[in-house]
């Protein structure tokens, strides 16, 4: 019998720490692999461009460093602020519901995982088109009146220099675009791509296997996530978005094929369908296995589930 649970809060702290902590691992290790590739690449060029291989290679090496310690702290800012507003609109808008047979997850209800995610992923937009549009309408004031005070330049080029109001416009446009449109594109963009992730996973990912989400009751309404098994989590998710690959490889196949290179959209296709299930599986299972490294150390994710 499938049990519904609704996730009606995050522990903020502990969601935060374990999520940024596995997200850094995963940079570094990201780190690790661009440092050998770069190696390899630096030994080739060495011998065109002397001295020019060592510099890629102390490039990648400073990315050991420099892009976990940043994933970390970034990780702490975005996941800390996007549990905040979850927690938020669980009230408004309802939280995540899952379907669980036991440990195994057999059904996310698709419009209340694509509703909070979307709005949140809109607020984030939001956020991030308002200081866009604190850069633009400045500069775009500042190429007004530049042109207002060289009009030389018109007869120079033969082009027209655009006028101080023109400019203003254009940065006031392109400023409501920006904290209007874009939230509004990814909401909507965000609430189908996250329905039919939804859906591809009951009815396609589940006939192949099944995440699983091994709980601790805390309390009477509080669980602890204590594991993740990596490979049926990793396989679950793997197949969803490789279905998302099949998408976009058979848009670059249409691409392709309209210019003439069916050969070419074929391969473009099977690339996408590999490439997709070969990124997510990795990377679904690295995060579970570091996950479950974790808990241990320090603490799994708490939610509350009614």
């Amino acid at each position: 019998m499938v049990n519904i649970l609704e996730i009606k809060e995050i522990k903020i702290a502990s969601f935060t720490l374990i999520t940024s902590s596995v997200q850094a691992i995963l940079a570094f290790i990201y780190a690790v692999v661009l440092l050998i590739f770069a190696s390899i690449a630096g030994s080739i060029l060495a011998s065109f461009v002397p001295g020019f291989g060592s510099f890629i290679a102390f490039g990648a090496a400073a990315l050991i460093i420099i892009y976990p310690i940043s994933a970390f702290f970034i990780g702490l800012m975005v996941q800390f602020f996007s549990a905040l507003l979850y927690n938020i609109l669980v009230p408004r808008v309802g939280g995540v519901k899952l379907g669980l047979e036991g440990d195994e997850l057999v059904e996310i209800p698709a419009v209340s995982f694509a509703l909070i995610l979307s709005i949140i992923g809109a607020v984030w937009a939001f956020i991030v088109g308002l200081f866009l549009a604190a850069v633009i309408v400045p500069m775009f004031a500042f190429l007004g009146s530049a042109s207002s005070t060289i009009p030389t330049m018109t007869n120079v080029t033969g082009v027209p220099m655009v006028t101080g109001a023109a400019a203003g416009v254009a940065g006031i446009f392109g400023a409501l675009i920006l904290i209007i449109g874009l939230p509004i594109a990814v909401f909507i963009i965000g609430f189908i791509s996250n329905a039919l992730a939804a859906i591809f996973y009951n009815f396609i990912a589940t006939r192949i296997a099944k995440a699983k989400l091994e709980f601790e009751k805390v309390s009477n309404t509080l669980h602890e996530l204590k594991s993740v098994p990596p490979i049926p989590a990793a396989l679950s998710i793997a197949v969803v978005f490789t279905i998302f690959g099949i998408f976009a490889g058979i848009l670059n196949l249409i691409r392709f094929s309209l210019q003439g290179d069916v050969l070419l959209g074929v391969g473009a296709l099977v690339g996408e369908i590999i490439w997709y299930f070969i990124l997510y599986f990795v990377s679904v299972a690295l995060g579970a296995f570091f996950y479950n490294y974790l808990v241990p150390k320090i603490g799994g994710i708490k939610l509350k589930l009614e």
